[in-house]
């Protein structure tokens, strides 16, 4: 079993590398594989609705790690986004990223256990939390959660080394995530997944 973690900041080696380094942690000590993905500090297109992921499953643009990050979600049984909190919203970078990795026909995203995961100097946490579990729950991906929400606070990585209650949340979500993932691995050729339905627009213009 593998969990894919995003790194949704501009820093490879920040606060959100940090939490995430945890949570990578204590995967392995529940015998579940990691695979981090840092989404780089360049400028990330935002989502043109030019339709061309629909055919073709892969965004147009490919000057970014986006379509790599398909292919790796595809391969993945689970999903952990990790971002800084700016004006109380995730890096709007990582929000271009995942608008156009959701984009796409999400079905294969389905039933693969996800979570977000958020790191700030002080507020806005639950606010940015909740935005990027909008792709999760678009994707018909259940929600993993810990004993609180799934922030961690502090300016560097050295100050969130001392947010002890933030660390020990992201200990219990990898717990969760792997216990979760274990449940479905043991519920395979026993429990069916639920019947994917094509999606059904209504238009509320008459």
């Amino acid at each position: 079993m593998n969990v894919l973690l995003i790194n949704g900041s501009p820093h490879a080696n920040g606060c959100t590398q940090t939490a995430l380094n945890e949570i990578a942690g204590e995967l392995t000590k529940n015998d579940v594989d990691s695979s981090m993905l840092h989404i780089g500090k360049e400028g990330i297109k935002g989502c043109t609705a030019c339709m061309g992921c629909v055919k073709t499953g892969y965004c147009v643009f490919k000057d970014d790690k986006v379509n790599e990050c398909i292919d790796l979600l595809k391969q993945a049984d689970g999903l952990i986004v990790g971002s800084p909190v700016y004006f109380a919203g995730p890096n709007a970078s990582l929000c271009g990223f995942l608008d156009r990795v959701f984009y796409q026909k999400a079905d294969p995203y389905a039933f693969k256990p996800g979570a977000a995961i958020v790191s700030s100097r002080r507020g806005g946490t639950s606010a940015a939390f909740d935005r990027l579990n909008k792709y999760f729950t678009f994707a018909q991906m259940p929600l993993v959660s810990s004993h609180y929400w799934n922030s961690v606070h502090g300016t560097n990585a050295d100050e969130l080394k001392q947010d002890v209650e933030g660390l020990q949340i992201m200990r219990i979500l990898a717990r969760n995530m792997a216990w979760l993932l274990k449940c479905i691995d043991n519920a395979k050729g026993t429990v069916p997944y639920p019947t994917l339905e094509k999606r059904t627009k209504m238009s509320f213009i008459r």
